[in-house]
């Protein structure tokens, strides 16, 4: 039966920044996201690390890029960069 396009799930995509491009076809993009404290009703950030696969090497340290879940590519990788939304000032 083909599958309808109802069907297809849609590609999560995220916008962070980079944070680390020393590895090798590999950068650290941190997410920073902000929530409110239940009880407090403060706004609260938190962020975490994700590392994503750059096959060309383009994204650089302070870069703002997209990156969107993918299959596993290594122990720690699930994610590969889309583009490079903004890049930093050098």
């Amino acid at each position: 039966m083909p599958e309808s396009n109802q069907n297809k799930k849609r590609e999560k995509t995220v916008v962070g920044t980079v944070i680390s491009d020393k590895m090798n076809k590999t950068i650290v993009v941190r997410l920073d996201t902000v929530t409110k404290h239940p009880a407090y009703s403060k706004a609260i950030r938190r962020s975490r690390n994700i590392k994503a696969h750059d096959e060309k090497s383009e994204a650089k340290t302070g870069d703002v890029v997209r990156v969107a879940l993918s299959r596993p590519i290594s122990k720690d990788k699930r994610w590969k960069l889309i583009e490079v939304v903004q890049a930093a000032v050098r």
